[in-house]
């Protein structure tokens, strides 16, 4: 065959592969089929669980932190000075001792003697106030008599210098009785003059005797503070004296905490303390925020029995006590600027039970929870459903809707909702991995959810402290 035929024939069989695919593909375009569009009423809508926004009764709540420490204490220092003739046998750091126990005695020798001289002092001195009395009895029983005699004496000159004048008595007779009568005159006036006196020797005396009467008190006062007895029921601290030793005037004995009540100073930051406040306020007055922020103090216009207050030992589970809001202190804390509110617990020793329930004690760290009744129920939800300012609804139609909305606060794990949500609405809890408005939803009601979110703005279903 020659080379050009072979050439043609090449040539004609890729012209027909050619139009046989032509054609092929002319055939599956015409008879192609669309694609099936899914109908979006048949789209999978996604489950989600949410809870119906409502009012709730609501506990607003102020946490902190603070130290314990007793509210009383008592720092034993010697106002006298003397050597230790009584100790304890119980007196040392930790022990506990009831009202009326004799701690420390010092030796009471020598204020025993200034009260022996002030009291033989006094006696002297009452003696002679009781002789000077005597004495103005009988100098006035006298001076009645001298004077008796000065009027008689008087008389006799009278006549004598009468007949004196006639010449029927001698001069020498007138110049006698003028003397007798000048004698009698100097008598009267004499005893006159030391009844004058004895008013200011009675002033000395009395003074003297209020001066002895000084040291007779000072001395048995120091006799009283050679003793040292418990005044309250109380926990021994620091002892820094012994048996025997001697111990000089302001020198420190012991330190001692009363059992009757400890207090807290916990520190609350200004936001929430303000809030509590502002529940706490009674009815007619001002709001206590712009007050508390100048760091004045409140304790005049607060309503302290309306807050409660508990306390809650740092560290360990279960452990706390109920106190009282019993002042709120001046000044903001300089450090943290936060809130000082001092918290009273009364008998922190009683019904305890080491170490399932220790007393409350000097230097235990505690957290603090103050509490009281909103004003007005307020619209809760889970704190965790709001997003970046922004919380997801189901609408009517069981879609997806994004709200913004605006948190007034929120506590623990609420979120209390200030504008932005109505009552009846449902907010989405759960956390969808992809949020986009108008999905469509499954919804279901978590009842359960909504019952703790009514406990929890409450304040219950947290721990609890003990009365």
């Amino acid at each position: 065959m020659r080379p050009w035929t072979r050439r043609l024939g090449r040539g004609l069989a890729v012209l027909v592969g050619v139009a046989v695919g032509v054609a092929l593909l002319v055939f599956f375009v015409a008879n192609r089929q669309s694609p099936e569009r899914a109908e979006e009423t048949t789209a999978s809508a996604t489950p989600v669980r949410f809870v119906e926004v409502r009012p709730l009764e609501l506990r607003l709540e102020a946490r902190g932190h603070g130290v314990a420490r007793p509210a009383e204490t008592w720092q034993a220092t010697a106002n006298v000075a003397g050597r230790v003739v009584e100790r304890h046998p119980e007196l040392e750091s930790g022990t506990l001792l009831p009202e009326g126990t004799l701690l420390v005695a010092l030796d009471p020798s020598r204020y025993e003697l200034a009260i022996a001289e002030a009291e033989a002092e006094l006696a002297s001195l009452a003696g002679e106030l009781a002789q000077l009395e005597a004495e103005e009895k009988n100098t006035r029983r006298l001076l009645g008599l001298e004077q008796q005699a000065l009027a008689l004496a008087e008389q006799e000159l009278t006549r004598i210098e009468r007949l004196a004048a006639s010449g029927s008595v001698s001069g020498s007779r007138r110049d006698e009785q003028r003397r007798s009568t000048l004698g009698q005159r100097q008598a009267v006036a004499s005893l006159e003059n030391s009844l004058a006196l004895l008013p200011a020797r009675r002033e000395v005396l009395e003074a003297q005797r209020q001066r002895a009467a000084v040291r007779l008190a000072q001395a048995r006062k120091d006799l009283a503070d050679t003793r040292f007895v418990a005044p309250y029921d109380l926990r021994l601290a620091a002892v820094e004296v012994e048996l025997h030793q001697f111990v000089g005037t302001g020198q420190r004995l012991f330190q001692a905490e009363s059992l009757a009540a400890a207090e807290v100073e916990a520190h609350i930051p200004i936001a929430m303390m303000r809030r509590l406040l502002a529940a706490a306020m009674p009815a007619g007055t001002s709001d206590a925020a712009p007050v508390l922020a100048e760091g004045l103090d409140l304790a005049e216009r607060l309503d302290f029995p309306a807050v409660q207050a508990e306390l809650f030992l740092a560290g360990a589970e279960g452990v706390g006590w109920v106190g009282e809001l019993v002042r709120v202190a001046s000044g903001l804390d300089p450090t943290t600027r936060t809130v000082r509110a001092v918290v009273r617990v009364e008998h922190p020793y009683r019904d305890a039970r080491p170490p399932d329930r220790p007393p409350l004690q000097r230097d235990m760290y505690v957290r603090t929870r103050l509490s009281a009744p909103s004003p007005e129920p307020r619209l809760v939800i889970p704190a965790s459903a709001v997003h970046q300012g922004e919380v997801w609804l189901v609408d009517a139609e069981a879609r997806l809707e994004r709200r913004a909305v605006s948190v007034a606060f929120e506590q623990g794990n609420l979120a209390v909702i200030a504008t932005g949500l109505a009552p009846g609405e449902r907010v989405v809890v759960d956390d969808l991995p992809a949020a986009i408005a108008g999905m469509a939803l499954e919804p279901r009601r978590d009842e359960a959810l909504e019952a703790r979110l009514a406990e929890q703005a409450l304040g219950q279903g947290h721990e609890e402290a003990r009365p």
